[in-house]
Protein backbone atom coordinates (compact mmCIF):
# COMPACT_ATOMS: atom_id res chain seq x y z
CA UNK A 1 0.00 0.00 0.00
CA UNK A 2 1.28 3.84 -0.99
CA UNK A 3 1.91 5.13 2.43
CA UNK A 4 -0.29 8.73 2.58
CA UNK A 5 -0.63 11.05 5.29
CA UNK A 6 -3.98 9.67 7.06
CA UNK A 7 -7.22 10.47 6.71
CA UNK A 8 -9.74 11.30 9.60
CA UNK A 9 -13.25 11.46 8.67
CA UNK A 10 -16.12 9.61 7.19
CA UNK A 11 -16.87 8.14 3.88
CA UNK A 12 -20.10 6.37 2.72
CA UNK A 13 -20.23 3.66 0.26
CA UNK A 14 -22.51 2.28 -2.28
CA UNK A 15 -21.79 -1.63 -1.09
CA UNK A 16 -23.08 -3.98 -4.03
CA UNK A 17 -24.39 -7.04 -4.16
CA UNK A 18 -21.66 -10.39 -3.26
CA UNK A 19 -19.29 -8.38 -1.40
CA UNK A 20 -18.86 -8.26 2.58
CA UNK A 21 -18.53 -5.51 4.27
CA UNK A 22 -15.07 -6.35 5.40
CA UNK A 23 -14.34 -6.88 1.15
CA UNK A 24 -15.45 -3.09 1.16
CA UNK A 25 -13.34 -1.77 3.61
CA UNK A 26 -10.14 -4.19 2.55
CA UNK A 27 -10.60 -2.45 -1.32
CA UNK A 28 -11.29 1.10 0.08
CA UNK A 29 -7.35 0.97 2.10
CA UNK A 30 -5.90 0.62 -0.96
CA UNK A 31 -7.98 2.90 -3.21
CA UNK A 32 -7.35 5.68 -0.59
CA UNK A 33 -4.16 4.42 1.06
CA UNK A 34 -5.44 4.39 4.46
CA UNK A 35 -4.58 1.59 6.93
CA UNK A 36 -7.36 2.58 9.34
CA UNK A 37 -10.78 1.69 8.45
CA UNK A 38 -13.95 0.68 10.66
CA UNK A 39 -17.52 0.77 9.43
CA UNK A 40 -21.18 1.69 10.94
CA UNK A 41 -23.34 -1.72 10.66
CA UNK A 42 -22.24 -5.28 8.45
CA UNK A 43 -24.50 -5.24 5.52
CA UNK A 44 -24.56 -8.98 4.34
CA UNK A 45 -23.13 -10.04 0.94
CA UNK A 46 -26.32 -10.10 -0.36
CA UNK A 47 -27.46 -6.98 0.72
CA UNK A 48 -26.98 -3.18 -1.06
CA UNK A 49 -26.66 0.24 0.29
CA UNK A 50 -25.57 2.32 2.46
CA UNK A 51 -22.39 1.50 4.57
CA UNK A 52 -20.51 4.51 6.54
CA UNK A 53 -16.86 4.00 6.88
CA UNK A 54 -14.90 5.81 9.51
CA UNK A 55 -11.56 6.67 8.55
CA UNK A 56 -8.36 7.67 11.12
CA UNK A 57 -9.28 8.73 14.46
CA UNK A 58 -13.60 8.21 13.61
CA UNK A 59 -13.03 4.75 14.57
CA UNK A 60 -13.02 6.04 17.69
CA UNK A 61 -16.78 6.91 17.28
CA UNK A 62 -17.29 3.30 16.76
CA UNK A 63 -19.40 2.28 19.82
CA UNK A 64 -20.96 6.12 20.79
CA UNK A 65 -22.22 6.94 17.10
CA UNK A 66 -25.74 8.66 18.40
CA UNK A 67 -27.76 7.90 15.55
CA UNK A 68 -28.29 3.88 14.73
CA UNK A 69 -31.72 4.22 13.15
CA UNK A 70 -31.18 2.95 9.50
CA UNK A 71 -33.67 2.59 6.85
CA UNK A 72 -34.47 -0.42 4.00
CA UNK A 73 -35.97 -0.91 0.64
CA UNK A 74 -36.62 -4.59 0.77
CA UNK A 75 -38.37 -7.06 -1.92
CA UNK A 76 -40.57 -10.11 -0.94
CA UNK A 77 -41.99 -12.89 -2.41
CA UNK A 78 -45.38 -14.62 -0.58
CA UNK A 79 -45.73 -18.42 -1.06
CA UNK A 80 -42.23 -19.67 0.07
CA UNK A 81 -40.49 -20.23 3.22
CA UNK A 82 -36.87 -20.69 3.63
CA UNK A 83 -34.02 -21.99 6.52
CA UNK A 84 -32.79 -17.93 6.24
CA UNK A 85 -35.57 -16.56 5.80
CA UNK A 86 -34.61 -15.25 2.56
CA UNK A 87 -34.80 -16.29 -1.58
CA UNK A 88 -30.72 -17.41 -0.99
CA UNK A 89 -31.53 -20.16 1.72
CA UNK A 90 -32.76 -23.45 1.51
CA UNK A 91 -36.41 -23.33 0.26
CA UNK A 92 -38.65 -25.11 2.65
CA UNK A 93 -42.32 -24.90 1.58
CA UNK A 94 -44.06 -23.15 -1.12
CA UNK A 95 -47.60 -22.50 -2.11
CA UNK A 96 -50.14 -20.93 -3.99
CA UNK A 97 -51.18 -18.33 -2.39
CA UNK A 98 -53.69 -15.38 -3.23
CA UNK A 99 -52.84 -12.39 -0.85
CA UNK A 100 -54.89 -8.77 -2.28
CA UNK A 101 -52.61 -5.31 -2.08
CA UNK A 102 -55.18 -4.18 0.33
CA UNK A 103 -54.40 -7.33 2.85
CA UNK A 104 -50.58 -7.16 2.25
CA UNK A 105 -50.81 -3.51 3.26
CA UNK A 106 -53.39 -3.94 6.69
CA UNK A 107 -50.94 -6.70 7.71
CA UNK A 108 -47.91 -4.64 7.30
CA UNK A 109 -49.24 -2.32 10.02
CA UNK A 110 -49.00 -4.49 12.61
CA UNK A 111 -45.09 -4.17 12.50
CA UNK A 112 -45.26 -0.52 12.80
CA UNK A 113 -44.40 0.46 16.67
CA UNK A 114 -42.29 -0.93 19.39
CA UNK A 115 -42.39 -4.51 18.75
CA UNK A 116 -40.71 -7.95 19.88
CA UNK A 117 -38.33 -10.05 17.31
CA UNK A 118 -36.94 -13.68 17.25
CA UNK A 119 -33.36 -13.01 15.59
CA UNK A 120 -33.01 -15.74 12.74
CA UNK A 121 -30.51 -18.70 12.68
CA UNK A 122 -28.96 -16.97 10.24
CA UNK A 123 -27.85 -13.82 11.91
CA UNK A 124 -24.43 -13.29 14.02
CA UNK A 125 -25.85 -12.66 17.62
CA UNK A 126 -24.06 -14.77 20.01
CA UNK A 127 -25.56 -17.45 21.98
CA UNK A 128 -22.91 -18.99 24.22
CA UNK A 129 -19.62 -17.08 22.74
CA UNK A 130 -21.15 -19.15 19.16
CA UNK A 131 -22.83 -16.92 16.60
CA UNK A 132 -25.88 -17.98 15.33
CA UNK A 133 -25.28 -18.42 11.60
CA UNK A 134 -22.14 -21.25 12.36
CA UNK A 135 -24.71 -23.19 14.55
CA UNK A 136 -27.23 -22.88 11.58
CA UNK A 137 -24.69 -24.05 9.59
CA UNK A 138 -23.89 -27.02 11.32
CA UNK A 139 -27.33 -27.91 11.39
CA UNK A 140 -28.38 -27.00 14.88
CA UNK A 141 -31.27 -24.38 15.94
CA UNK A 142 -30.79 -23.40 19.60
CA UNK A 143 -33.65 -21.46 21.35
CA UNK A 144 -33.43 -17.44 21.10
CA UNK A 145 -34.87 -14.92 23.20
CA UNK A 146 -36.95 -12.25 21.31
CA UNK A 147 -35.64 -8.74 21.40
CA UNK A 148 -37.53 -5.35 21.39
CA UNK A 149 -36.77 -3.39 18.07
CA UNK A 150 -39.01 0.00 17.20
CA UNK A 151 -40.40 0.32 13.68
CA UNK A 152 -41.06 3.83 13.28
CA UNK A 153 -42.27 3.24 9.66
CA UNK A 154 -43.24 0.54 7.42
CA UNK A 155 -44.69 1.43 4.08
CA UNK A 156 -45.94 -0.83 1.22
CA UNK A 157 -44.00 0.87 -2.21
CA UNK A 158 -45.33 -1.83 -4.94
CA UNK A 159 -47.45 -5.36 -4.76
CA UNK A 160 -47.62 -7.47 -7.97
CA UNK A 161 -50.89 -9.75 -6.88
CA UNK A 162 -50.52 -11.87 -9.90
CA UNK A 163 -46.43 -12.85 -9.05
CA UNK A 164 -47.53 -12.48 -5.31
CA UNK A 165 -44.58 -10.11 -4.59
CA UNK A 166 -43.71 -6.76 -3.80
CA UNK A 167 -41.49 -4.11 -2.04
CA UNK A 168 -41.94 -2.33 1.05
CA UNK A 169 -39.48 0.82 2.60
CA UNK A 170 -39.14 0.20 6.31
CA UNK A 171 -37.47 3.00 8.80
CA UNK A 172 -36.69 0.95 11.75
CA UNK A 173 -33.77 0.87 15.34
CA UNK A 174 -30.94 -0.70 15.57
CA UNK A 175 -30.90 -4.99 15.89
CA UNK A 176 -33.78 -4.80 13.35
CA UNK A 177 -34.12 -7.42 10.81
CA UNK A 178 -35.93 -6.82 8.01
CA UNK A 179 -36.21 -10.60 6.74
CA UNK A 180 -37.47 -10.98 10.14
CA UNK A 181 -40.48 -8.60 9.62
CA UNK A 182 -41.21 -9.96 5.96
CA UNK A 183 -40.99 -13.47 7.73
CA UNK A 184 -43.40 -12.39 10.02
CA UNK A 185 -45.64 -10.97 7.55
CA UNK A 186 -45.68 -13.98 5.49
CA UNK A 187 -47.02 -15.65 8.94
CA UNK A 188 -50.01 -12.84 9.41
CA UNK A 189 -50.92 -13.66 5.84
CA UNK A 190 -50.80 -17.60 6.79
CA UNK A 191 -48.89 -18.20 3.17
CA UNK A 192 -45.40 -17.96 4.10
CA UNK A 193 -42.76 -14.93 3.03
CA UNK A 194 -39.37 -14.81 1.74
CA UNK A 195 -37.52 -11.95 1.44
CA UNK A 196 -35.63 -11.48 -2.19
CA UNK A 197 -33.82 -8.49 -2.23
CA UNK A 198 -32.48 -5.71 0.50
CA UNK A 199 -30.89 -2.11 -0.15
CA UNK A 200 -29.90 -0.07 3.16
CA UNK A 201 -30.76 3.77 2.29
CA UNK A 202 -30.01 5.17 4.86
CA UNK A 203 -28.01 4.67 8.52
CA UNK A 204 -26.15 6.57 11.30
CA UNK A 205 -27.15 9.97 9.68
CA UNK A 206 -26.30 9.40 5.71
CA UNK A 207 -28.58 8.41 2.96
CA UNK A 208 -27.76 6.71 -0.28
CA UNK A 209 -27.30 10.30 -2.18
CA UNK A 210 -24.44 10.83 0.13
CA UNK A 211 -22.93 7.26 -1.03
CA UNK A 212 -19.96 6.62 -3.35
CA UNK A 213 -20.54 4.31 -6.08
CA UNK A 214 -17.98 1.48 -5.01
CA UNK A 215 -17.86 -0.83 -8.23
CA UNK A 216 -17.28 2.57 -10.01
CA UNK A 217 -14.25 4.30 -7.18
CA UNK A 218 -12.96 0.76 -7.68
CA UNK A 219 -12.50 0.61 -11.38
CA UNK A 220 -11.50 4.81 -11.53
CA UNK A 221 -9.02 4.10 -8.79
CA UNK A 222 -8.81 7.97 -8.63
CA UNK A 223 -8.12 8.78 -4.96
CA UNK A 224 -8.55 12.71 -5.39
CA UNK A 225 -11.47 12.20 -6.44
CA UNK A 226 -12.60 9.94 -3.84
CA UNK A 227 -11.21 12.62 -1.35
CA UNK A 228 -13.96 15.15 -2.14
CA UNK A 229 -16.32 12.70 -0.69
CA UNK A 230 -14.77 12.45 3.06
CA UNK A 231 -17.16 14.16 4.97
CA UNK A 232 -15.60 15.59 8.70
CA UNK A 233 -15.87 13.31 11.81
CA UNK A 234 -18.06 15.79 13.14
CA UNK A 235 -20.63 15.26 10.88
CA UNK A 236 -21.42 11.46 12.74
CA UNK A 237 -22.48 13.73 16.15
CA UNK A 238 -24.89 16.65 14.21
CA UNK A 239 -27.69 15.71 16.55
CA UNK A 240 -25.91 16.78 19.79
CA UNK A 241 -25.23 20.87 20.14
CA UNK A 242 -22.58 22.34 20.41
CA UNK A 243 -19.77 24.62 22.56
CA UNK A 244 -17.32 26.91 21.20
CA UNK A 245 -14.68 27.58 23.40
CA UNK A 246 -11.77 30.22 23.82
CA UNK A 247 -7.98 28.96 23.28
CA UNK A 248 -6.98 28.37 26.93
CA UNK A 249 -10.13 25.94 27.47
CA UNK A 250 -9.55 24.39 23.86
CA UNK A 251 -6.31 23.72 24.99
CA UNK A 252 -7.02 22.44 28.72
CA UNK A 253 -10.22 20.07 27.20
CA UNK A 254 -7.88 18.87 24.99
CA UNK A 255 -5.45 17.69 27.64
CA UNK A 256 -8.25 15.84 29.30
CA UNK A 257 -9.66 18.77 31.42
CA UNK A 258 -12.77 19.81 32.85
CA UNK A 259 -14.66 22.73 31.44
CA UNK A 260 -16.67 24.85 33.81
CA UNK A 261 -20.21 25.25 32.70
CA UNK A 262 -20.48 29.10 34.04
CA UNK A 263 -17.01 29.92 31.61
CA UNK A 264 -19.48 28.82 28.65
CA UNK A 265 -23.06 29.67 27.17
CA UNK A 266 -24.66 26.81 28.67
CA UNK A 267 -24.41 28.71 32.17
CA UNK A 268 -27.12 30.68 30.99
CA UNK A 269 -28.52 28.82 28.97
CA UNK A 270 -29.14 25.69 31.04
CA UNK A 271 -28.27 22.11 30.61
CA UNK A 272 -29.18 18.41 31.64
CA UNK A 273 -27.37 16.15 33.72
CA UNK A 274 -25.40 13.74 31.41
CA UNK A 275 -25.85 15.89 28.08
CA UNK A 276 -23.56 15.63 25.11
CA UNK A 277 -22.35 18.60 23.47
CA UNK A 278 -19.69 18.64 20.55
CA UNK A 279 -16.31 20.97 21.33
CA UNK A 280 -15.27 23.54 19.03
CA UNK A 281 -13.19 26.18 18.96
CA UNK A 282 -14.05 29.94 18.15
CA UNK A 283 -13.12 29.10 14.77
CA UNK A 284 -14.97 25.85 14.27
CA UNK A 285 -12.32 23.60 14.81
CA UNK A 286 -14.07 20.41 16.47
CA UNK A 287 -12.17 18.85 19.39
CA UNK A 288 -14.15 16.23 20.81
CA UNK A 289 -17.26 15.60 22.83
CA UNK A 290 -18.14 16.81 26.58
CA UNK A 291 -20.52 15.63 29.04
CA UNK A 292 -22.62 17.50 31.24
CA UNK A 293 -21.93 16.89 34.92
CA UNK A 294 -24.45 18.88 36.98
CA UNK A 295 -22.91 18.12 40.31
CA UNK A 296 -19.51 19.61 39.74
CA UNK A 297 -21.01 22.14 37.10
CA UNK A 298 -19.00 20.60 34.73
CA UNK A 299 -18.44 20.06 31.00
CA UNK A 300 -16.34 16.49 31.36
CA UNK A 301 -13.70 15.49 28.49
CA UNK A 302 -15.74 12.58 26.95
CA UNK A 303 -13.87 11.77 23.88
CA UNK A 304 -10.98 13.55 21.74
CA UNK A 305 -11.08 13.58 17.95
CA UNK A 306 -8.73 16.85 17.41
Amino acid sequence: MKETAELNGVIVVNKPMDYTSFDVIAVMRGLLGQRKIGHCGTLDPNATGVLPLLLGNATKAQDIVPNHDKEYVAGFKLGMTSDTLDIWGKILTENKSQVSKAEAEEALKKFVGEIEQIPPMYSAVQIDGKRLYDLAREGKEVERQSRKVTVYNAELLSFDPENQSGTIRVKCSKGTYIRTIIDDLGKELDCGAVMNSLQRVSACGYNIEDAVDFLKAREEENREKLLTHVMPVESLFTVYGYVAVSEPQAKRFSNGGELDINRTFLGKKGCEDGEIYRIKTKDGVFLGLGKVNKEKNVIKFYKKFS
